[in-house]
């Protein structure tokens, strides 16, 4: 499936054909170049699922949990920090992997030995008008 956002202001609309699309699955692994709007548009999703805290990247934290106006979880993660898996195990990801609950993962290649099968891959990709491509697969 392929959504395109052609400005930022258009990102909302294309969150919510990512919601209608979302189904059973529960862990994405947004993958992208740095800048290309994984945490924006990870944003405009928990908004559009009713997140009303600040969304904003787990950089430091690793993981951010969010609740939706529906009381779903939500688990924000950001490996970009994580430079071996061990400290992804130490930090619990294997239980927020198999919680149940939605998981949006950012630089998930940095803890792909711990990614579940049935994980959903978004890329994110630049064009040339400043919008943005996002292919899920």
């Amino acid at each position: 499936m392929e959504i395109k956002i052609d400005r930022l202001e258009n990102i909302h609309d294309a969150a919510q054909k990512f919601i209608s699309n979302i189904g059973s699955n529960k862990v994405f692994a947004f993958n992208g170049n740095m800048g290309a709007g994984k945490t924006t548009f990870i944003k405009a999703i928990c908004e559009g699922m009713g997140v009303k805290e600040t969304v904003n990247s787990p950089t430091f934290a690793i993981v951010n949990e969010y609740e939706t106006s529906d009381k779903k979880i939500i688990y924000h993660f950001d490996c970009y920090r994580i430079n071996k898996i061990q400290e992804a195990i130490d930090l619990g990801a294997d239980e927020y992997l198999s919680s149940g609950n939605l998981c949006f993962i950012e630089w998930s290649e940095n803890i792909a030995p711990l990614l579940p099968d049935s994980v959903i891959n978004v890329n994110i990709e630049e064009v040339v008008n400043g919008g943005r491509n996002v292919l899920i697969f």
